[in-house]
């Protein structure tokens, strides 16, 4: 018999006939309404994230099946550390702290995906992808935990393939975030300052001069770019003008 896929991405719990799925389940016949209803009662764990979908249908008696992927790595990892997003800088910015149990989780649901043979392989590369979105992994930089997985500090949480944290260990976590959040606060604030003395020292100097003193101060890209927008370069505002006043005078003549 043949069958027929649709394929779709789709926020966990909340799909609906509207497209992608609607216009595209419409043309085969079965009832809308039952394959949203069975999609959001499949992927109702995923709340806030986007899901990978699959539905067949059989064409001939209209039977239809459903299967659900996992969202990226990144969107668990941030659904567990209960942040919107990783840190912008995650070098400096450390934006929430996860749990092993809760590295082990993540490396649990997406254990097809990953490139590890063993889990505790696994837990290391969900331990890699933290540092990328400068997130903790037991109160460490994950370099220093990767470190302490390869010693073995958390062999028996990864064998016995915990994942469950206490009410007590969430509140702790909240209150890192919420600590990291204001250290973060603080030394955007010390940038800023830092910067702006910079800029105001080197009034009139050319952007690209200007930008490599606040580089070589350590000020990060994305506040460099906040204060220096490359439209509007120190020194060089006439420049755009009069490119801008070439080409109407060109077009009189």
């Amino acid at each position: 018999m043949a069958k027929q896929t649709i394929e779709a991405l789709i926020e966990g719990g909340k799909a609906t006939a509207a497209p992608p799925l609607g216009p595209a389940l419409g043309p085969l016949g079965v009832n809308i309404g039952q394959v949203i209803a069975e999609i959001n009662k499949k992927t109702a764990s995923f709340k806030k994230m986007q899901v990978p979908v699959k539905v067949t249908v059989d064409d001939a008696t209209k039977e239809f099946s459903i299967s659900v992927g996992t969202p990226p790595c990144s969107s668990l990892i941030i659904k567990e550390a209960g942040i919107e997003k990783g840190s912008s800088n995650p070098k400096t910015d450390k934006v929430a702290d996860l749990k092993i149990e809760q590295i082990i989780k993540v490396a649990k649901m997406k254990e097809d995906s990953l490139l590890g043979k063993t889990l505790k392989e696994k837990v290391k590369e969900i331990v890699g992808t933290c540092r990328s979105m400068g997130i903790l992994v037991e109160g460490m930089p994950s370099e220093e935990a990767i470190k302490e997985i390869n010693k073995g500090k958390f062999d028996k949480e990864i064998k016995e393939e915990k994942t469950e944290v206490s009410a007590e260990e969430l509140k702790e976590l909240e209150e890192e975030r919420k600590k990291l959040a204001e250290e973060m606060k603080e030394r955007r604030d010390e940038f800023l300052s830092k910067a702006k003395a910079i800029i105001s020292k080197m009034s009139g100097k050319p952007r690209g001069e200007i930008k490599s003193k606040l580089t070589e101060a350590e000020i990060p890209s994305m506040i460099i770019d906040e204060l220096l927008p490359a439209e509007a370069k120190p020194g060089e505002e006439g420049k755009p003008a009069e490119k801008k006043e070439e080409q109407p005078k060109q077009e009189k003549k």
